[in-house]
């Protein structure tokens, strides 16, 4: 019995985001949240969850289009619902015509306040950073890794 896999190819521009395999000096890579309060936080991963939900037009298509569970990616969005006094998403129940999920007006405005906040970040990293970087180990081509030196502590 031959089976198909439901599994999907990996979203092109996910692809071009996602960090290769090829170690690069000097450029790093950023990541990071914004924490509103204790209970309030946006990082990529509810980022990139609404932009799938903005590409598919579903909350279960999304999950599956960056590989995360759909309890996981409800999950995301009841968090977002609870932290925020305005709705991310749309949702309409299935039905005969079927369930669906669409961006509010909110949810395209934080996607964007996001990106353009990623996009004023990283310029700043490569120019604070770029001299640290080259000194990871390994992220030169061909050198190898520095031997990790024990250290001894005395336990007094």
């Amino acid at each position: 019995m031959i089976t198909k896999s439901r599994k999907r190819p990996p979203d092109p521009a996910a692809v071009e985001s996602a960090p290769s395999a090829e170690p690069r000096a000097s450029s790093p890579g950023i990541r990071f949240r914004l924490d509103f309060h204790d209970r309030c936080s946006v990082g990529i991963g509810k980022v990139s969850l609404l932009e799938a939900i903005a590409r598919t037009g579903s909350l279960s298509q999304a999950a599956r289009d960056i590989g995360m569970s759909y309890r996981r990616a409800w999950l995301l969005i009841d968090s977002m619902h609870a932290e925020f006094d305005t709705p991310v998403i749309n949702a309409t129940v299935g039905g005969s015509g079927g369930g669906g999920a669409q961006l509010s007006s909110f949810g395209r405005k934080l996607i964007q306040a996001y990106r353009n906040l990623e996009a004023r970040i990283s310029p700043l990293a490569l120019e604070h950073m770029s001299e640290v970087a080259t000194h990871v180990a390994g992220s030169r081509r061909g050198a190898r890794p520095a031997k990790r030196q024990k250290l001894s502590v005395p336990l007094t």
